[in-house]
């Protein structure tokens, strides 16, 4: 099992650690709650440095990248970010991504931990355009500083304004004293906030400074267990969970970065499912009474039938109800349909609605 470079700073903490995606990584502090409402509403820092960073450059590097992500580049500017997937040739996703155009002929592609390989490999068997790949996954770090608060809390630790760094945007610039820092306008809490990408050597200095800058803020160490309740409260689709290699872009809710103005995997195949149809969708749903829906919970309708299955699913610490994700038969898929949760063999009632779920 990999550690990242922060290890001995979670287990100082007294940091619940168990292994993620081959990694040995922070799943709580204090507790879920504490740590989901520090975010909603100061500022924390989770550790997410066990995610992938691969560095394509040349000029052929983005016609890679339009051939193997379902989204757009071509648009990219230097500076800006985009959400995108990998197509595999069933219709299903590989991992989905966020490509940063880091400089002309040079782009950065940030992928999911538990993928690294699968995505490697993938990309490089498609790379016959003779584009430069480096897999810089175990050399470098990521933090990311979520909250409402982070701008506020960060701006002593560079120069250049922070808030000024649109959504899905970034610079590279001075952060903590190092000179070549990623400061990326994006995360996945629904709260704002920075990702910081650094190297390995840096990332203790950083950390520690973060966490100087931030203290008159509220700011805590945050683990994946709120990271995961954050992100299920704005209906971010996680990966293994909500999206998989079953589960087409177009099915996942995902045409927004799914683009026929141009060729990619298994584009015609995905071109013809949009004007068909798709025959199920992943709705977003909120329980009638109090309980939590589970991954693997069976969705059934009035009758009785199964119609679907639960995806992701906790008791939301924002709006103390149970929600959750799930795919089911499009004929139930409309905002405000009636469906039930199956719980241990009670049918428990819930409503489909619209995202997201938390509303600040």
């Amino acid at each position: 099992m990999k550690n990242t470079a922060l290890t001995h700073i979670h287990e100082g903490l007294g940091a619940k650690m168990l292994p993620f995606a081959g990694y040995n990584m922070p799943i709580l502090y204090e507790g879920v709650n504490a740590e989901h409402e520090t975010v909603r509403n100061a500022v924390g820092v989770f550790d997410v440095s066990h995610m992938g960073e691969f560095i394509l450059s040349g000029p052929n590097a983005l016609a890679l990248i339009q051939k193997v992500t379902s989204n757009d580049a071509s648009g990219l500017t230097i500076g800006r970010a985009q959400y995108s997937c990998l197509p595999n040739n069933e219709g299903g996703i590989v991992d989905d991504l966020i490509v940063y155009k880091i400089k002309e002929e040079q782009y950065l592609l940030v992928v999911n931990a538990s993928n690294i390989d699968k995505d490697w490999d993938w990309i490089s068997a498609h790379n016959d355009l003779g584009v430069e790949m480096k897999n810089l996954s175990d050399d470098y770090s990521l933090l990311a500083i979520q909250g409402p608060k982070a701008v506020e809390a960060m701006q002593s630790l560079s120069s250049i304004d922070l808030s000024a760094i649109a959504y899905y945007h970034f610079e590279v610039a001075d952060f903590a004293g190092f000179p070549h820092v990623i400061i990326s306008a994006t995360g996945y809490t629904g709260s704002g906030g920075f990702e910081i990408y650094c190297k390995n050597s840096e990332v203790e200095t950083i950390w520690n400074k973060v966490f100087e800058a931030g203290a008159s803020y509220g700011i805590k160490p945050i683990g994946l267990a709120a990271r995961d309740t954050l992100r299920l409260e704005m209906g971010f689709c996680l990966y293994g969970n909500d999206i998989n290699d079953t589960t087409s872009p177009l099915e996942a809710g995902l045409g927004w970065i799914t683009k026929f103005s141009k060729e990619f995997t298994n584009s015609d195949n995905l071109k013809k499912q949009k004007e068909e149809g798709v025959t199920k969708k992943l709705v977003a749903f909120e329980m009638q009474e109090r309980a939590v829906p589970r991954h693997d919970y069976e969705i059934v309708d009035a009758s009785g039938e199964v119609i679907g299955i639960v995806t992701s699913g906790t008791m939301s610490p924002s709006m103390n109800k149970g929600i959750g994700l799930g795919y089911v038969t499009t004929p139930n898929s409309a905002v405000d349909s009636d469906i039930f949760i199956r719980i241990r063999k009670n049918d428990v009632p819930a409503k489909v609605v619209k995202l997201p779920f938390y509303k600040k």
